[in-house]
């Protein structure tokens, strides 16, 4: 790597919330279920949701484009988070070139429970020309919120 794409220290760890990166945008949309998360998105957004050890069916958290990410978060909406969710925690590791590791911490009434929850996810993502193009996120943890 030469030093003109090398990262410091301090533009790595952490990135808090407040951080103008586009996927800190998205998120921040996402819990208020604002529309103007789409304009946030490349034409070519490639979405996708996996869960770690959860016999949830999620092979619909699929997207390829905006037109597939709009059915996704209706069902989102629907199935997932009906009554919105709460964002407790957000901060990003910028690993270089558009590229970012995003922890998120949420709480929110999950249906498949029927009761409050708390998760926290890992999301892989890049941006490039202030649009998120690309984004992977691995849900770790649903647990009853305490």
């Amino acid at each position: 790597m030469n030093s003109a794409s090398a990262l410091s220290q301090s533009e790595t760890f952490p990135l808090a919330r407040t951080e103008p990166i586009t996927i800190h945008r998205v998120l921040d949309l996402f819990e208020m279920g604002a529309p103007e998360l789409f304009g946030e998105l490349s034409d070519q957004f490639d979405f996708r949701i996996d869960h770690y050890r959860d016999e949830t069916d999620v092979s619909w958290q699929v997207a390829s484009g905006l037109a597939e990410m709009a059915l996704v978060l209706q069902r989102l909406a629907r199935d997932v988070f009906p009554k919105g969710t709460h964002v407790l925690g957000l901060a990003s590791q910028a690993l270089g070139q558009g590229w970012y590791l995003t922890r998120f911490e949420q709480r929110f009434f999950y249906p498949v429970k029927g009761r409050e929850c708390e998760s926290v996810t890992y999301i892989l993502s890049h941006e490039s020309e202030g649009k998120l193009d690309f984004f992977r996120e691995t849900v770790t943890t649903i647990s009853d919120r305490s």
